[in-house]
């Protein structure tokens, strides 16, 4: 389904450039609310990860979510614990076990400042109807496993260049 093809490639270009301002706006938007609430912004997007997760998690799965090292999600780990935002407990079934666990009275200040700061963002997709909001989803889940791809592929060659 390529529709017209003759706007095709300005509808591509218009998207490239929407798509690089999304990003960027997003970006410093996360930057902002990171300044407001007192967390660095991947410290702020780890948070928001943790809080989609049903169970508290290791710090290696807090590595496997935001990609980092072990060594730098520990320390990211460190910060959120000094913040207040999380404990680290013993997993009950695994003693040796470490678990990330989210202080519910902390995620539900984040939770609120988050709402309190990014405004009502359902108004931006209240007036779509349903196979449209269904489009938009499709689109942010493919996004999400792209960027994942991507996020892997630069941190392989990253780690493959320090290598040489």
């Amino acid at each position: 389904m390529a529709g017209n093809d003759s706007a095709r490639p300005r509808l591509l270009a218009e998207l490239d450039a929407v798509s690089r301002r999304y990003i960027a706006s997003y970006a410093l938007f996360t930057q902002a609310v990171a300044d407001r609430i007192g967390l660095h912004p991947t410290d702020l997007q780890c948070l928001n990860l943790l809080t989609l997760e049903p169970e508290p998690v290791t710090t290696g799965h807090v590595a496997a979510l935001t990609g980092l090292t072990t060594g730098s999600a520990t320390r990211l780990v460190d910060r959120l614990e000094r913040a207040g935002y999380v404990v680290r407990r013993r997993d009950a079934g695994d003693r040796r076990r470490v678990l990330v666990v989210p202080v519910p009275e902390r995620i539900a200040e984040f939770r609120h400042a988050w709402e309190e700061l990014s405004g009502d963002w359902s108004r931006i997709f209240g007036e779509l109807d349903d196979t449209e909001l269904a489009v938009i989803i499709g689109h942010m889940q493919r996004t999400v496993e792209f960027t994942g791809e991507r996020i892997a592929r630069l941190r392989e060659s990253r780690h493959t260049e320090d290598e040489v």
